[in-house]
């Protein structure tokens, strides 16, 4: 899991830690992964929508590829499908993945690399493992998140962000002990550089053994914490969470993680993925790659694709503008 990381921990800005006037977001509830295949037969551990958690506004879905080490040509990615309604996000920890979409955005993104992909009014898109990880077979860890769209965005222009893992917003726990990196949103007063249309925070924890990562989170949206790798606590009560748990935060302005004194990780770190958001409250009508308001837009968008009106394959691919 060799995400963007640094020599010295120490000389990076530090997070506020929350005062006492700052009320602690308790646990509400601790969710497990399922497991099961997707794409051409890649498997996904997804904490939702699951029945343990159907809604996770203003999210759709957060599955975890892997970690798998693939023997040689044995890795699998999504052939080209459609999407509507929402945004995708892939976050790469091992390995690489190469995206290609119908409005000629996308390429290959790596260890700590971001793709942002507004599908809005309607594309198509791959996303396949790289060709020598096909070939050689090797260690492959990726996480993708659906992001909703409200219904004043949901036909918006299809776009692609790409963030390098360069491009994150470094930062430390309030004592040293937790590497932050903010890869949308806002965290503790230090910004990401994902452009969302929804307002979320997106972030990658890595928290050293017995270490705690305590920070601000804003009032107005939700919040969950999901393992990686390792064991933990979340929240001041200290719940267990480990590898493939979802924790669910009630409300409140400030959230605490915390790692067990022992942690049998490729980093040796507590590896955690902090997200939440403003709820967009509206329905939700999903129908596998279409997410909209109602069942009559469903329709439309299966109309749309069948009409070969959300792009057509192959598209050239804009490099370098």
């Amino acid at each position: 899991m060799p995400a963007i990381t640094v020599d010295n921990i120490l000389v990076l800005p530090r997070l506020p830690r929350p005062d006492l006037t700052e009320r602690q977001r308790p646990v509400g509830s601790v969710v497990t992964a399922t497991t099961q295949r997707e794409g051409a037969g890649f498997q996904v551990h997804r904490p939702f929508p699951s029945l343990e958690l159907r809604y996770a506004d203003p999210f759709i879905l957060l599955d975890q590829m892997g970690p798998v080490a693939y023997e040689p040509y044995e890795a699998k990615g999504a052939p080209w499908h459609p999407h509507r309604g929402f945004e995708t996000v892939t976050y790469m920890l091992d390995g690489t993945m190469v995206h290609h979409d119908s409005n000629g955005g996308g390429g290959a993104i790596s260890e700590g690399d971001t793709q942002w992909m507004t599908a809005g009014s309607g594309i198509l898109h791959d996303e396949l493992p790289a060709e020598p990880l096909v070939i050689s077979g090797g260690l492959f860890h990726g996480i993708q998140l659906w992001v909703n769209l409200p219904r004043d965005k949901k036909m918006a222009a299809p776009r692609y962000q790409d963030l390098r893992s360069s491009e994150l917003t470094l930062v430390s726990s309030h004592d040293g002990g937790a590497l932050v990196r903010i890869i949308a949103g806002e965290l503790g007063g230090f910004t990401g550089p994902g452009s969302t249309y929804t307002p979320i925070s997106y972030a990658h924890a890595s928290i050293a053994p017995g270490g705690r990562l305590e920070t601000p989170w804003p009032q107005h949206f939700s919040a969950m914490a999901y393992v990686l790798a390792g064991s933990g606590t979340a929240g001041a009560e200290g719940r267990p969470v480990s590898a493939g748990q979802l924790a669910v935060f009630g409300h409140g302005e400030a959230i605490t993680i915390t790692a067990d004194a022992r942690q049998d990780t490729p980093t040796g770190d507590f590896e955690v993925l902090l997200l939440g958001g403003r709820p967009i409250r509206e329905p939700v009508v999903q129908y596998g790659p279409f997410v909209m308001n109602s069942r009559h837009e469903i329709i439309e968008a299966i109309e749309d694709f069948e009409a070969g009106r959300m792009g057509r394959i192959p598209a050239e691919h804009a490099t370098g503008k």
